[in-house]
């Protein structure tokens, strides 16, 4: 089964290259995408065997997919997050969809081996496999000002990459038995400043992948400039890989190193998580302003990770999974605006609830999700990561704080502008909804709901992983 998390997605990808009519082509991207959230919903809810298989006998790497909690709820997060993209964005125009079609599989396929491989340069491969599709589709498909933008997020990944691998190289070479596994880099004989040293190199890689502060300038502007497409999956999904490699890798790996940089960690998260939020208020572009709030969520569930307290650690478990699926359907909200108005500039915006109610409606439910109100799914994730941070010190938790009204300001403030007042003439001049959008949306804003109200079945899949990252 863990293999067709792999195989579906590419396997597609290679048959879409001959694909060339548009309407086929997202027919069967879409069905694909279907499959695996198939097989994804099954595997959450079963128990799944590893498999290994011989890769690089040479480099003594093995071809390791295992998957526990947290790969499940980030695999879930995936599966739904793909075909929610293809379908909401079925009728977009772009030049050779059938390749820009190919290229988006290509990255999912990239990201399901992120969050399945138990080797280390198996973890590495798929990295890459990730980032590179992700650069040809912002550098072709993406604004006017995609080359400039593109170079700078090709220097950003670039040197992450480079400094996992350096990482990874130097964790091997202190094995026993020079293994890329877990297990072998869990045991590897390293001295104290050693165990710093590739603590950093690793945290870095992490760091800018997520992004945080000072390492974050990156993202706004690739996020305008991609096509929202990518942009979704991109916010939705790839800014997990960072932390899925804290969780997966930095904290096991490094406990000790962990614990070191806990205040250092979590000072300079705070410090994004502000900074992100009052630029985020200073926005008109409704694009720049969902970039500057997703910052700030993942800067607050990366402080909350490095707090080590289980409460914290079990929050941003589950906003890792709600994150996704509020800021998707921002994304997905957005994207119809821009494609229907021809602007993204909110005050040009306005009277959307006169307009297209039910879309004004669904702006209205994932803004209280983006703002975690209760009984929605981000509520909890943020309860309890605010609980840890107070743990930890409660002057970090009172900074933090802050966030929850800067959200709200920001976030109320979007929907003001956009859904209510007069309509403007960009709005009113909005052909028919977008059905099928629409569609996505609603299943989206019941999965908030829903997880929000009855939370229970994300701490049961998340359950094992929080019990071992504790025992670290």
């Amino acid at each position: 089964m863990l293999i067709s998390f792999l195989l579906i997605p590419i396997l597609t990808a290679i048959v879409l290259l001959f694909i060339k009519k548009d309407t086929l082509a997202s027919q069967t991207a879409i069905a694909a995408s279907l499959a695996t959230l198939a097989l994804a919903v099954f595997a959450s809810l079963n128990k799944v065997e590893a498999f290994d298989m011989a890769w690089l006998p040479n480099l003594n790497s093995r071809f390791t997919l295992q998957v526990d909690g947290l790969a499940k709820i980030l695999i879930l997060l995936t599966a739904i997050s793909l075909p929610a993209i293809l379908i909401s964005t079925a009728s977009n125009e772009y030049k050779q969809k059938n390749i820009f079609l190919s290229l988006l599989l290509f990255t999912q396929a990239g990201l399901m081996g992120v969050f399945l491989a138990g080797d280390a340069l198996l973890f590495y491969f798929f990295w890459e496999l990730a980032l590179i599709p992700v650069y040809f589709l912002c550098s072709i498909w993406g604004g006017e000002k995609r080359i400039a933008i593109t170079f700078k997020f090709f220097i950003y990944t670039f040197l992450g990459s480079l400094f996992m691998l350096i990482g990874i190289l130097f964790l091997n070479a202190h094995t026993a038995e020079h293994s890329f596994s877990i297990q072998a880099f869990i045991h590897a004989n390293l001295t104290g400043g050693q165990k710093i040293t590739a603590f950093a190199l690793f945290f870095i890689a992490f760091a800018i992948k997520m992004p945080i502060f000072p390492l974050h300038t990156w993202q706004p502007d690739t996020y305008e400039q991609s096509p929202t497409a990518v942009t979704m999956v991109m916010s939705a999904v790839m800014v997990k890989m960072g932390l899925y490699g804290i969780l997966r890798w930095l904290l096991p790996l490094f406990p000790v190193a962990f614990a070191a940089h806990t205040h250092v960690v979590v000072f300079l998260s705070v410090v994004g998580i502000l900074y992100a939020s009052f630029i985020a208020i200073r926005q008109d572009d409704i694009k720049r302003l969902i970039a500057y709030s997703s910052i700030a969520h993942i800067g607050l569930m990366n402080a909350a990770i490095f707090t080590g307290t289980g409460m914290a650690i079990q929050g941003a478990l589950i906003q890792l999974f709600s994150h996704g699926i509020n800021v998707l359907g921002l994304w997905i909200i957005a994207d119809i605006l821009e494609r229907q108005t021809g602007t993204r500039s909110m005050q040009q915006m306005g009277g959307l609830a006169k307009k297209q109610p039910t879309l004004a409606i669904l702006l209205v439910g994932f803004a209280l999700a983006n703002i975690a109100m209760p009984l929605t799914n981000a509520f909890v994730g943020e309860f309890l990561m605010f609980n840890g941070l107070f743990i930890l010190n409660p002057w970090i938790a009172a900074f933090a704080g802050i966030s929850i009204i800067l959200a709200a300001i920001y976030t109320l403030n979007m929907v003001q502008k956009v859904a209510y007042g007069e309509i403007s003439d960009k709005i009113n001049a909005m052909p028919a909804p977008n059905k099928a959008a629409q569609a996505v949306l609603i299943i989206l804003l019941i999965i908030v709901f829903v997880t929000g109200v009855y939370p229970q079945p994300l701490f049961t899949l998340t359950a094992d992983t929080l019990e071992q990252l504790l025992a670290k």
